[in-house]
C-alpha cells in the first residue's frame, strides 16, 4: 500500500512528507537525505550567506540526490534586507522546481519572477484568512500551520485540530499540514482532517543527518510536551522556542514592564543561535521547537523515519480506523 495524495502527484515525491525550511538547519546533508527517502527536501535559501553561496549548495544538493528537492524563501521585515531577487535567481537558475515561502505579502513578488519557469510555489500560512489570500494570489499548495508548530504560530491561537479542517473547508489547492506532527498517527490524522500530507520540522531537526551539534538533539529527546516556550508575545511576533534556561531568561525579561526587543537583543541573535547548533553550548541561544517534543524519544536516520511514519499511517488507516465499521 502507499500513500497517494495531491501532494506527492504535484511535487513528485513518494511519500506525503515536506521536510519545513529550517534557518540554520534545511542545508544540502538534511534535504538530500529527505528526498532520498521519498519526501521532499528543503534548503534554506537564507542559510546561505549569499545568492552565490546558495547556488552553490542548490549543486551540492543535486550531486547528492537525484529526486526532487526545494528551496525555503523567508521574507522577514526587516532595515536591512537581503537581496531576496538574486537569491530567487538562485533558485531559478539552479533547477529548482519547488520553492517554500514564507513572510510578509512582499514575498508576492517572489512569486511572479519564480512561476513563469515552472516553479511550484508552497506558502506557509497561520490563518485560514491567509491561506485564502494565498490561494486567490496563485501559490500552489498551502501550509498551514497550527499553533503547536516550532517558529512563528502567529496571533490566533488556534490549533491544527481545528485549524486544518478549518482550511480544508475553504482551500480548493492541496494542503500540507505543518505543526506537531512527527509520527504515523500525525499523519494519518492529517489525511483524516483533510490535508494531502504534513510538513514537519521539528522532528526532522532530531535525525541523523541534520546538521546540528547532538547536544541539541539531545535537547529534543529529553524536552517533553511541555518543553517549548513562547516568547515575543507581547511584541507581536510569537515564537516558539526550546524551553531552556536562556529562553526562560528571554521571557523573563520581556514579561517586565516596558521591555522591548532590545532588552533580549543579544539574547536571541541569529548568529548566536547558529553558533549554539554548531558547537552544542545551550547557553549561547534559543533553538526553535515545537510541542511534537514530546512524541521524539529516538535520532533515527531520514529514512529510517519516513519509512516508519508511513508504514505506522498506512497501518493506521488499513487496520485500526477500517476495524471501527461495524
Amino acid at each position: 500500500m502507499a500513500l497517494k495524495t495531491r501532494i506527492t502527484e504535484m511535487l513528485g515525491i513518494e511519500h506525503p512528507i515536506v521536510q519545513g525550511g529550517m534557518q540554520g538547519v534545511g542545508t544540502a546533508e538534511l534535504a538530500s537525505a529527505v528526498s532520498n527517502a521519498g519526501g521532499l527536501g528543503i534548503l534554506t535559501a537564507l542559510t546561505q550567506p549569499s545568492p552565490e553561496a546558495l547556488r552553490a549548495e542548490i549543486e551540492r544538493c543535486s550531486a547528492m540526490t537525484a529526486k526532487p528537492f526545494g528551496v525555503n524563501m523567508t521574507v522577514f521585515p526587516t532595515i536591512n534586507p537581503p537581496d531576496y531577487k538574486a537569491y530567487a535567481q538562485a533558485i531559478i537558475d539552479g533547477g529548482v522546481k519547488v520553492v517554500e515561502t514564507a513572510g510578509t505579502q512582499a514575498v508576492r513578488e517572489i512569486w511572479e519572477m519564480l512561476k513563469p519557469h515552472g516553479v511550484t510555489v508552497l506558502h506557509k500560512c497561520t490563518a485560514v484568512r491567509h491561506a485564502l489570500s494565498a490561494e486567490k494570489a496563485g501559490c500552489d499548495v498551502i501550509s498551514i500551520d497550527g499553533f503547536e508548530c516550532a517558529g512563528h504560530p502567529g496571533e490566533d491561537d488556534i490549533p491544527g485540530l481545528i485549524l486544518i479542517p478549518a482550511a480544508a473547508d475553504k482551500v480548493k489547492i492541496p494542503m500540507l499540514a505543518s505543526g506537531g506532527f512527527g509520527d504515523g498517527r500525525g499523519l494519518a490524522a492529517a489525511l483524516a482532517l483533510g490535508a494531502d500530507g504534513i510538513n514537519m520540522g521539528t522532528r526532522f531537526c532530531a535525525t541523523q543527518e541534520a546538521p546540528i551539534h547532538p547536544n541539541i538533539k539531545q535537547a529534543y529527546i529529553d524536552n517533553d510536551e511541555r518543553g517549548s516556550l513562547l516568547i515575543f508575545r507581547k511584541l507581536k511576533n510569537t515564537a516558539r522556542v526550546g524551553r531552556s534556561a536562556v529562553s526562560e531568561e528571554v521571557a523573563r525579561r520581556l514579561d517586565q514592564p516596558g521591555a522591548t526587543f532590545d532588552d533580549v537583543k543579544e539574547l536571541v541573535a541569529g548568529v548566536a543561535g547558529r553558533e549554539m547548533l554548531r558547537t552544542g553550548e545551550m547557553d549561547k541561544g534559543v533553538f526553535w521547537a515545537g510541542m511534537v517534543q514530546g512524541l521524539i524519544h529516538d535520532l533515527p536516520t531520514c529514512e529510517q523515519l519516513i519509512s516508519r511514519i508511513v508504514s505506522d499511517a498506512e497501518a493506521i488507516i488499513k487496520g485500526r480506523l477500517a476495524g471501527f465499521i461495524a
